[in-house]
């Protein structure tokens, strides 16, 4: 099982990725086209050309995970558009909604908790 947490960089790849390729492959992805270091332990998501799938790279520390999910309906609602960057930053609410097709550019969430000195 793998437990991402608030702590862990979760880095989307903006442009599509080939999902023929496995964990060699899109660590290569990570290091050549990305400019990252797939041993970072930051969370790597890739979404197919037809929108129909996501896969997620990461590394524990003993090896990589790699995880798939392909809706049996529809396409994901969803996905940073094409700009300068390759590379855009989410956290871990946002991951979550992405996994479960929802809009990130129409939910709203309560603000981070902070704590407030008195």
């Amino acid at each position: 099982m793998i437990a991402i947490t608030p702590q862990m960089r979760i880095l989307i790849a903006v442009e599509p990725a080939d999902f023929r390729k496995g964990i060699d492959g899109l660590a290569g992805l990570c290091r050549k086209h990305l400019q990252s270091d797939p041993f970072s332990g930051a969370v790597f998501v890739f979404r197919n050309k037809r929108a129909t799938a996501l896969k997620i790279l990461v590394y524990d520390g003993q090896g990589f995970w790699l995880c798939q999910k392909r809706l049996s309906k529809g396409r994901f609602t969803w996905w940073p558009e094409s700009t300068d960057a390759i590379l855009r930053r989410l956290d871990v609410h946002q991951l979550q909604l992405l996994i479960w097709n929802g809009d990130l550019a129409t939910v709203t969430v309560a603000p981070h908790w902070k704590k407030i000195c008195t």
